[in-house]
């Protein structure tokens, strides 16, 4: 992802995005020491596993892929891009409300969506419409699934600032010219939507937990701006 066109140039860090970079950075280098060891309990696992707990509708979103230092700087990155302004403008309680919400909201819907597909995966086996080996596999990974990563706050961020600033320009390689933020966020919810949909191309991404960040982003900047509709256009 580039650029955003913030019209005040380089904006500082707010206090809560400062501190929320600097906890994933930490709990990233505690993953690298510790490993499964703080993996197992703090990550979202599917609901009926030995393994969940409530607590990891929370601790989920501060673990990233230590196999993939990406994972982490692209989320603060964009968390830096498009939530300083919001932080700025809703003051940090207010943002960080907002963040943790759409951050367990993405999980519940991840939690839904796995429990959905096992339902379906049962059901063709019991139709013979999927074979036994098939059926028993599916069923392992989705009781193994570990999502872990900020990815589906970091969406409600992005569905926040494209309700306020719909016309914002957006830079995104290696596309040549800038796209408006309204566009570019139904660009990546259609990917989501697309991977979660077809497992096979999902490429091991919890999409259905970005689409939950993103929903819950939406409704609650919808209902904390439901007095000021304007902005949208």
């Amino acid at each position: 992802m580039g650029n955003v066109r913030f019209g005040g140039g380089f904006q500082p860090l707010p206090p809560v995005i400062k501190n929320l970079i600097i906890i994933n950075a930490l709990m990233w280098l505690a993953e690298l020491t510790f490993k499964d060891v703080l993996v197992t309990p703090l990550a979202l696992h599917f609901q009926k596993s030995p393994d969940f707990g409530v607590w990891q509708l929370v601790t989920y979103m501060f673990l990233h892929d230590t196999a993939n230092f990406f994972h982490l700087f692209f989320n603060m990155l964009i968390l830096w891009m498009f939530g300083t302004q919001l932080e700025n403008r809703w003051g940090a309680k207010r943002f960080l409300l907002f963040y943790l919400i759409c951050g367990v909201g993405a999980g519940l819907i991840q939690l839904i969506a796995n429990q959905v597909e096992l339902s379906i995966v049962m059901s063709k086996y019991e139709n013979n419409t999927m074979d036994l080996a098939t059926a028993q596999l599916r069923v392992y990974m989705i009781e193994k699934i570990q999502v872990l990563g900020a990815s589906g706050a970091i969406m409600g961020v992005m569905a926040a600032f494209t309700y306020l600033n719909p016309n914002q320009e957006l830079f995104i390689f290696p596309i040549p010219f800038p796209v408006k933020m309204k566009y570019a966020m139904v660009a990546y919810v259609a990917l989501d939507l697309f991977g979660g949909i077809n497992p096979r191309y999902g490429g091991g991404v919890a999409h259905f937990a970005h689409l939950g960040g993103a929903l819950f982003g939406f409704l609650l900047v919808m209902l904390m701006n439901r007095n000021n509709r304007r902005t949208f256009y």
